[in-house]
């Protein structure tokens, strides 16, 4: 594991200590949120694992212009205000324009910049100034090596709490691969390098007009990147994924969080 630490709220990371990014995909209600918040608490405390809540307050990354994006975005940034006084969670969320980071950075400990955009020069460096912690996830397109490329430009603008996500990579059009020695050679960058099990069994604009996905692969996939040496794993995760206004066809049942991540753990220790 990297031993940079980078504090998330209260929650440090790195160093040699694991840690999970977890929560629904995208905010749809105050009742899913702290479901899903309570339960991730729960894990957090039996397993004495450090954990990051994580939901988007808008998707802008949807295939269809039908699809859903956000119940709003001051009513999704203020549940997630209400998520993090209750339950003492630092907050991570992701940006997808410049005109969203201040408002974002009101209510979240950590910023994400989406694999789509973490080429965009503008969005990584207005997010660096927020001097908050960046998680920026690899492009489906990059190479491993040139995630070093994004990372500096947040610390040319004197932010070195970067994070990488690693999320599986563009296998022809409708699957994506994940190629393990990409955590090593992010690693090697110097930075803690988080493992995207969710988003990795993705399987884009498989599902007509939506993504699909494979599940079942979530937890054989996180168990392999905990054994490669992963620092943190991202779990997107919904009480009835089937149900979900969002990647219903990726995302952990929340009844099964506690059983994978206790699995991942015999393993990181």
């Amino acid at each position: 594991m990297a031993d940079k630490k980078i504090q998330i709220g209260p929650v440090e990371i790195g160093g040699g200590k694991p840690f999970i990014i977890a929560g629904p995909c995208v905010v749809e209600s105050r009742d899913i949120a702290f479901a899903a918040a309570d339960e991730i608490t729960k894990v957090s405390q039996k397993f004495k694992i450090p954990v990051v809540y994580k939901s988007s307050f808008i998707k802008a990354n949807r295939q269809a212009g039908a699809s859903f994006a956000s119940i709003g975005i001051d009513n999704a940034l203020k549940i997630l205000g209400e998520v993090k006084a209750k339950y003492n969670l630092p907050i991570l969320t992701d940006i997808h324009n410049t005109d969203q980071v201040s408002a974002a950075a009101e209510v979240a400990d950590c910023l994400q910049i989406p694999a789509f955009l973490c080429r965009q020069t503008e969005l990584i460096k207005a997010a660096a100034k927020t001097g908050l912690p960046l998680n920026i996830k690899k492009g489906q397109f990059m190479a491993p090596e040139d995630m070093n490329d994004a990372a500096i430009k947040a610390t040319e603008e004197g932010n070195s709490k970067v994070i990488l996500t690693e999320r599986g990579s563009t296998f022809g059009y409708h699957d994506l691969v994940v190629d393990f020695r990409s955590i090593v050679i992010m690693k090697n960058l110097g930075y803690p390098v988080v493992f995207d099990c969710t988003h990795s069994v993705q399987k884009p604009g498989s599902a007509g007009n939506s993504s699909g996905g494979a599940p079942e692969f979530i937890i054989p996939l996180a168990k392999a990147a905990a054994a490669v040496g992963v620092d943190g794993l991202f779990i997107e995760t919904h009480p009835e994924p089937k149900d979900a206004l969002c990647d219903q066809n990726c995302q952990l049942k929340l009844d099964l969080l506690e059983a994978m991540v206790g699995e991942v753990m015999g393993i990181w220790e």
